[in-house]
């Protein structure tokens, strides 16, 4: 009989999923726990968040706060793909305009570089992040 405990860890897959579980609960502690401390998210610049935000404090004010500010966010489907280039995440959800009511249809796709069971780099990209820039210029100007 052996004394030794064995650890399982988690594939980078498993990492991203647990991620993305956590944000379709709106989970803040379970995001940050499955961010490194000095991750890096890359943004589509047209967006009001968008750009190159370093720290998982960062992330979680200037980017979940900022998008969280102008809408609700409901993810309705995710999608994680793990192979040599890192981890290949989808997200797919609905965007309420706080404001207005006004939904709009949210498509991201993200590529996740992750290692010792964080989360070090996200860059996202949207399928419409012009159209997606003006449905937040109108929540913020309260108008459809």
């Amino acid at each position: 009989m052996s004394n030794q405990t064995e650890t399982l860890t988690e594939s980078p897959a498993d990492v991203v999923r647990g991620l993305y579980v956590a944000l379709s609960k709106g989970d803040v502690p379970g995001v940050l726990a499955k961010l490194a401390p000095d991750v890096i998210v890359d943004e589509p610049n047209q967006l009001p968040y968008g750009g190159v935000h370093q720290g998982r404090e960062v992330f979680v004010q200037s980017v979940l706060g900022a998008m969280m500010s102008y809408a609700n966010v409901a993810i309705t489907d995710t999608e994680v793909f793990e192979g040599p280039a890192g981890v290949i995440g989808t997200l797919i959800g609905t965007l309420t305009a706080h404001t207005t009511g006004e939904e709009f249809p949210l498509t991201m796709v993200e590529i996740h570089h992750v290692e010792d069971g964080m989360v070090r780099k996200i860059d996202v990209y949207t399928k419409n992040p012009d159209e997606l820039a003006t449905f937040y210029a109108r929540a913020e100007a309260g108008v459809r």
